[in-house]
């Protein structure tokens, strides 16, 4: 790369009626882990996207907002991903980290590992929850929510890599340190031995040395710089091609320095877009009149409203925000198995009053309550196919 050409990120879906809805049960993030175990042969465990694979050690990476039609679109800057066998999935909904991390680690969709957004209402808070940190949203009281919200409690349901484990397989964690022991990790990816890492080097090595134990093994590698450029730069700057190129290094090295028996399986949480335009709801009064609390993110917003007024202000936002955005209730989201074919009770309650997603490239920010969201120049959340479709590239036996 002599020159420095933008990257070619895929065409934005302008219509917000045209959804790529998440194929919960054959092809989507939650069916991944599942379908990997049962290779593994792991009692119970159902092979859900037919991968047949003949490995007894198995690595996947997750390239944290790596989309796959950016990789198909720019498939020369990343020659070793693009010769992999490839396949696509679907990230669940909200297309966002924290809930596909949670899809992936226990292998049900949101609506049954109750992690539905960036920004979620927990009832018996004033606040919302911010999953990722596992702390309350916004100015106000000091509160441990480890201690009050046990993440262990929060999200019961075994994990995949506790159930890998509980079945014999050395199973290892390869991230960056502040993942481990977080709130997130330990409501979702709880059950693995974890291997921080401090480089590039120090990532290879961990894999390599993590796929090596035991007589099968499993190891789940993260790797998140693809995002934080695409957040920061714009998934269509030539900072972001040069990370992806950096990303297919990694991969390719990894490659490299496994066993022959070995599988390498590289993914993604979602895929990117950039705004170019802004809708900020701390300062248009008329999307304010009638809301509690504004959840998720600037491309899926979970609208918690007053006490009858969910019909009024559905009714305003759609006037206001036009045919690029579609707001629909609760009842109509869950109906559209937006989050699953199933939602517990529990789990219902934390969905917004209304949700709202975005076509185009556009997005209801906070510049006031969300000031770093807000500048961003890459977002993900929303339905469009460039949010939720993720690659599924095999390497190996």
């Amino acid at each position: 790369m002599s020159s420095s050409p933008a990257a070619r990120p895929p065409a934005a879906d302008g219509v917000a009626s045209r959804h790529c809805i998440p194929r919960y049960g054959t092809g989507s993030l939650a069916d991944l882990f599942p379908s990997l175990l049962a290779g593994l042969g792991v009692p119970g465990e159902v092979d859900r996207l037919g991968l047949e694979l003949a490995a007894d050690r198995i690595c996947v990476l997750l390239v944290d907002g790596l989309g796959a039609q950016a990789l198909a679109a720019n498939s020369e800057v990343a020659p070793f991903l693009s010769s992999m066998a490839q396949r696509t999935l679907t990230a669940g909904f909200p297309s966002t980290t924290t809930v596909s991390l949670s899809s992936l680690g226990v292998g049900v969709p949101p609506g049954e590992h109750g992690i539905i957004g960036y920004l979620m209402h927990v009832p018996g808070y004033d606040r919302l929850m911010n999953a990722l940190t596992w702390r309350l949203h916004g100015p106000g009281p000091k509160i441990d929510l480890l201690r009050e919200l046990v993440p262990e409690q929060f999200q019961p349901t075994p994990t995949v890599f506790e159930r890998a484990a509980a079945d014999g397989i050395a199973v290892t964690q390869v991230a960056p340190h502040l993942q481990a022991g977080s709130g997130l990790t330990r409501a979702v990816l709880r059950g693995c031995e974890f291997r921080p890492y401090v480089s590039f080097g120090d990532f290879v090595d961990g894999v390599a040395t993590a796929v090596r134990a035991g007589r099968r093994s499993l190891v789940y590698a993260y790797h998140g710089n693809l995002d934080t450029t695409g957040h920061v730069r714009g998934p269509s700057s030539y900072a972001w091609l040069l990370e992806l190129a950096h990303v297919d290094r990694l991969a390719a090295t990894i490659a490299e320095h496994l066993p022959p028996d070995a599988a390498l399986i590289v993914t993604a949480d979602h895929g990117m877009v950039e705004l170019t335009d802004r809708v900020d709801f701390d300062t248009t009064e008329v999307l304010r009149d009638g809301v509690r609390q504004l959840g998720g993110e600037p491309r899926a917003r979970h609208v918690y409203t007053h006490d009858g007024a969910a019909a009024d202000v559905a009714a305003t936002w759609r006037e206001y925000l036009g045919a690029d955005f579609e707001v629909v209730t609760r009842a109509e989201a869950i109906g559209r198995g937006w989050f699953g074919p199933t939602v517990t009770p529990r789990i219902a309650e934390t969905i917004g009053d209304l949700v709202v997603v975005a076509g185009g490239l556009r997005g209801v920010v906070r510049t006031g309550a969300e000031p770093l969201e807000s500048i961003l120049i890459g977002l993900h959340g929303s339905l469009t196919p460039a949010e939720m479709n993720v690659p599924l590239c095999t390497f190996g036996p």
